[in-house]
């Protein structure tokens, strides 16, 4: 059910109905509802399955001994090389975001707590590194981020670089070292 939740969302969007998330799951509204109070549950619950994954992919390995400011570069590698496939990895997060305008949506909570979750990765190797105001450069960061991959998402933009040069001009700004 949270695959074909994960599958539908992502390419229509979070207004599909409860219809065609039934069917393309393969189970029945009865058993939905057994299993979730809602759709919206179900979107939320396939948004919380897919953030381990989702870090996973951004994060360094346990075995690369990276500096604060290699840390941050590499996020933003990997997050380049992800939105060169075929399903730019952070776009769920983001679309449910963009699309759902009710802040308190079981959704948005999951899609924001990954995103903070982020911010505060960004935050945390700032410091690390001598940011002048950490705080000011995670939201700069995210600011990247999020912008790079609503264009990626949209497929308006490649990646290739452009937010590895930009994320090196802010953190040279901070005094990252």
């Amino acid at each position: 059910m949270l695959d074909a939740a994960a599958e539908l969302f992502y390419r229509d969007g979070v207004s599909i109905g409860v219809e065609a998330l039934c069917r393309t799951a393969g189970v029945s509204k009865r058993s939905m509802y057994q299993l979730f109070a809602s759709k919206d549950e179900v979107l939320a619950a396939s948004l919380e399955r897919r953030a381990p994954g989702y870090a996973a992919q951004l994060a360094p390995g346990e075995r690369d001994a990276l500096t604060p400011r290699e840390g941050i570069l590499h996020i933003f590698e990997q997050a380049e090389r992800l939105s060169a496939g075929p399903d730019c990895q952070d776009w769920p997060f983001l679309a449910a975001l963009v699309e759902l305008k009710n802040p308190e949506h079981p959704a948005s909570v999951v899609a924001r707590e990954a995103k903070e979750r982020l911010q505060e990765a960004f935050r945390a190797q700032a410091e690390l590194g001598g940011a002048r105001d950490p705080g000011l450069l995670a939201r700069q960061l995210m600011l990247v981020f999020d912008g790079a991959s609503a264009r990626a998402g949209a497929r308006i933009e490649t990646l290739d670089g452009l937010t590895t040069a930009t994320v090196t001009t802010l953190l040279d700004a901070s005094g990252v070292a």
